[in-house]
């Protein structure tokens, strides 16, 4: 009972963070499932890829309604990732052999994470920029497109882990994107790569069905709640404190 109240609370955390800032939330959700629940690191990727799907698909959906996404302009980005997450699936049973290479990667991917939170909370006002008629459009040419969706692609096979950390930078500074609309396309791209993973994850038999099902309610809430946070609410301080958070959970990783 414990385990399933932590599920609970650590995926409504995990989707407010991910609605609010564009992530899936696995920053949260690997390390409780790791060193509170007690998961193997194959067991953990997995249960949380399946948490994550329910995190983004809340958050996008709340983001489409708030008039953040675009389809047709992140279709690219989509199709690419699909690809390259069923790819990097499949390679996921021959590094789970190696679980410690799991955390160390999971741990580097944080502390990537951690610095762009960090970064991007101490240069929020920078990065923010006035929305034009279509603001939902996201601007960009298709190859480039094509070239993000497929390296965040990786991530979310090999790891289990979401792509917001990388998504969210690569259209705001790359495409020049507003950062609300970054955020929002990040959710929707990443939704659909967390699906793809998932059926793999569940296929493999590297999901904890009991634990999965109470964090993903704790997702479906949280993500609805962060979104809605989004649209009114300054993200600098928030994001710089759970740089800092992050910095120290990629620490325990990777040590």
């Amino acid at each position: 009972m414990p385990d399933v109240f932590g599920a609970i609370i650590s995926g409504l955390v995990a989707g407010v963070l991910g609605g609010l800032l564009g992530i899936g939330g696995g920053i949260i959700l690997i390390p409780f499932l790791r060193y509170f629940v007690g998961l193997s690191p194959p067991a953990a990727a997995g249960t949380c890829v399946v948490a994550v799907f329910c995190t983004t698909l809340s958050g996008s959906y709340r983001h489409y309604r708030l008039g953040h996404v675009s389809i047709r302009s992140i279709l690219p980005v989509i199709c690419a990732g699909v690809v390259a997450t069923a790819i990097f699936s499949l390679a996921f049973l021959w590094v789970a052999q190696w679980e410690q290479w799991l955390d160390t990667g999971t741990g580097f991917v944080f502390s990537l994470i951690s610095l762009r939170m960090i970064l991007e909370g101490i240069c929020e006002r920078r990065l923010q920029r006035p929305s034009g008629s279509n603001a939902a459009y996201m601007p960009g040419s298709l190859w480039h497109k094509f070239a993000i969706g497929a390296a965040c692609g990786v991530l979310p096979g090999l790891l289990g882990i979401g792509t917001g950390g990388i998504l969210v930078p690569a259209f705001s500074l790359l495409l020049r994107t507003p950062i609300k609309i970054a955020i929002g396309c990040s959710l929707a791209c990443f939704s659909v790569n967390a699906l793809v993973s998932s059926v793999f994850k569940l296929c493999q038999g590297s999901v904890n069905l009991p634990i999965a099902g109470p964090a993903c309610l704790g997702t479906l809430v949280g993500a609805y709640l962060g979104a809605n946070l989004n649209r009114g609410t300054p993200s600098s301080a928030l994001k710089i404190m759970f740089g800092a958070l992050f910095a120290y959970e990629s620490l325990k990783l990777m040590l």
